[in-house]
């Protein structure tokens, strides 16, 4: 970290609008978006589920049988980790001074994840994680995340977890960044999706999020244009209903109000200043990892490993399963 930590710093939940299946396209326009905090002395940053190089609004309205293509050209754009894009964000991030939290779609080997990455101002990536179940329809397109990701990174605004999207109807994957002692908790969503319900939806998610954890949240959702809608859903435009509404930007204190949000359509950031010292006042109400627990009776066991398809054989296994049949006979 490259500045001394402030208790006060302002932060910004980025609404924005991808360039479809474009990666260089969208990666530009969040280029600008963090060159611009770092105009406006903003120190965090959080930006939408899946931006580069969008969501996959396809596989909400269209039947397995027809997305192969546009699959294939989700993964022909989706960003590999390290490479350019973590690259080029990572010295937008240093340039401006500001914390940058990022979704995109990752491809490792032959497959996709939907991960949030997360840079220090300093421009270092300090980890990503993987959404650890794909809701419904996202399973046809991504992959399943680990208990890696359930970590709370010190960077330099404060202690900051991330979340995606329904992984808040989780109750123990929130609870695993509580207890790790969370201050701002970043979240996005996808925007322009299932309509004002999901708006509610997120509105509901967000600030029991707060209030529970004693942490502000920043959230990020994104925005499709008109062109952009009738695009997805083409040439069914009785599917319109499915890609509209779903907007919730905005930034929550730790007593559950907003500061900034949530924003109407369109482009635009929701802009706050957040004091840490918040959390001490709200917790002295209700703290749950410390006098509103009862780890005598509820605890929460946590697997944080890394899932790995390969891993050597330790020596001692291998004289193990290379030892004699004990049933057959010497020579």
């Amino acid at each position: 970290m490259t500045n001394q930590r402030s208790k006060t710093f302002r932060a910004a939940a980025v609404q924005l609008s991808p360039v479809l299946f474009d990666r260089d396209g969208t990666t530009e326009k969040v280029l600008k978006a963090i060159e611009r905090c770092g105009q406006e002395g903003i120190r965090l940053a959080v930006f939408p589920e899946t931006v580069i190089p969008n969501y996959p609004y396809f596989a909400w309205v269209k039947p397995p049988a027809v997305i192969a293509e546009l699959h294939g050209r989700l993964y022909e754009q989706a960003v590999e980790i390290p490479g350019p894009v973590t690259e080029a964000v990572g010295k937008a991030a240093k340039a401006s001074g500001t914390v940058v939290v990022l979704g995109v779609n990752e491809k490792d080997g032959g497959s996709l994840y939907n991960t949030q990455l997360i840079f220090d101002n300093d421009g270092t990536l300090l980890g990503k994680r993987r959404k650890i179940m794909p809701t419904f329809h996202e399973r046809m397109i991504w992959g399943w995340g680990d208990g890696s990701g359930l970590r709370v990174f010190e960077t330099a605004v404060g202690r900051v977890g991330a979340l995606i999207c329904w992984e808040h109807y989780m109750p123990l994957a929130r609870y695993a960044l509580m207890v790790q002692g969370e201050e701002i908790h970043c979240s996005h969503f996808p925007g322009s999706f299932a309509g004002d319900s999901m708006s509610q939806q997120i509105d509901a998610a967000i600030r029991h999020h707060a209030m529970e954890s004693g942490a502000f949240v920043v959230n990020a959702t994104g925005w499709l244009t008109d062109k952009q809608q009738a695009e997805i859903i083409s040439p069914d435009t009785s599917l319109k209903k499915y890609i509209k509404g779903g907007i919730c930007t905005g930034i929550v204190a730790p007593y559950g109000l907003y500061l900034a949000g949530p924003l109407p359509e369109g482009e635009d950031m929701a802009v706050a200043e957040i004091n840490l010292k918040a959390i001490i006042r709200q917790k002295n109400v209700l703290d749950t990892i410390g006098h509103y627990s009862r780890p005598d009776i509820l605890r929460l066991k946590i697997d944080r490993s890394v899932r790995k398809v390969e891993e050597e054989m330790t020596p001692d296994f291998q004289e193990i399963s290379e030892s004699p049949d004990p049933r057959k006979p010497e020579s």
